[in-house]
């Protein structure tokens, strides 16, 4: 059979043999070394470009198709396990490497043709939207995490307290002291602010004899808060929280 082969650059002979393969429709797990091996001597023969460079790796292949040739006309060749080897086995194994990055190539190709019809501008914003910023309640975030704050102190002195009871002398008998009212702790905060300019709030809490007296003075100072006798402060970020009455 003889096929007239327009000339064509192919990028080297696993590429000639690919397109041979195609047009000729051979399966590739059985191609007909024969006819593969004419037409590709054929085309060879045919060449264009003569530079010894290119030529040398088209005549490899020819002479690695003229072995495999040679080798289907003799007796078949069994491995260890005593089944037929095939001499084109390596052959296809290299084509369907080289057509799968053939395929790769060119789906990249496609991608890069793709964005290249993708176009970007930079972010045109006016100044006046640019330059807005979202308002602040300042009052109100720093009330609450004044007030978060304090709690993390009560919890803090109040567990504190807990670690100063021993398991063994806390079984005993007790004398309790009359406990403080709410309002008592209030008037006394009163006179305690008034006499000092400021002062720190969990100083104020670990000075309290017991947690009945930590639990009513914090909740003496939050209820002075309420009133807006009393004003949380720090002097500065992630400071101590400081008490002071308001004049």
């Amino acid at each position: 059979m003889t096929l007239s082969v327009k000339l064509e650059n192919f990028e080297g002979p696993l590429d000639l043999l690919l397109h041979l393969i195609d047009i000729n429709k051979f399966n590739i797990f059985d191609i007909p070394i024969v006819e593969i091996t004419d037409q590709y001597m054929e085309y060879i023969r045919s060449m264009e470009d003569r530079d010894l460079n290119t030529m040398s790796e088209f005549l490899v292949m020819a002479a690695t198709l003229l072995e495999i040739k040679a080798r289907m006309l003799l007796p078949a060749e069994v491995d260890e396990e005593g089944e037929e080897l095939d001499p084109r086995e390596e052959l296809v194994q290299k084509l369907l490497e080289y057509k799968m990055y053939k395929y790769m190539a060119a789906e990249l190709k496609d991608r890069m043709i793709v964005a290249e019809r993708a176009f970007y501008k930079d972010p045109t914003i006016p100044e006046e939207v640019a330059a807005y910023e979202q308002p602040v309640d300042l009052e109100e975030l720093v009330g609450d995490l004044t007030l978060r704050r304090l709690n993390q102190i009560f919890q803090n002195v109040m567990r504190r307290q807990n670690e100063k009871i021993d398991p063994i002398r806390s079984k005993f008998g007790k004398i309790e002291q009359e406990e403080i009212s709410l309002d008592e702790r209030i008037s006394e905060l009163r006179l305690y602010a008034e006499e000092h300019a400021s002062f720190c709030f969990s100083g104020l809490l670990e000075q309290q004899k017991g947690r009945i007296q930590v639990i009513v003075t914090f909740l003496a100072v939050l209820e002075l808060m309420k009133t807006g006798e009393l004003q949380a402060f720090q002097e500065h970020s992630f400071g101590e929280i400081r008490l002071r009455r308001n004049s």
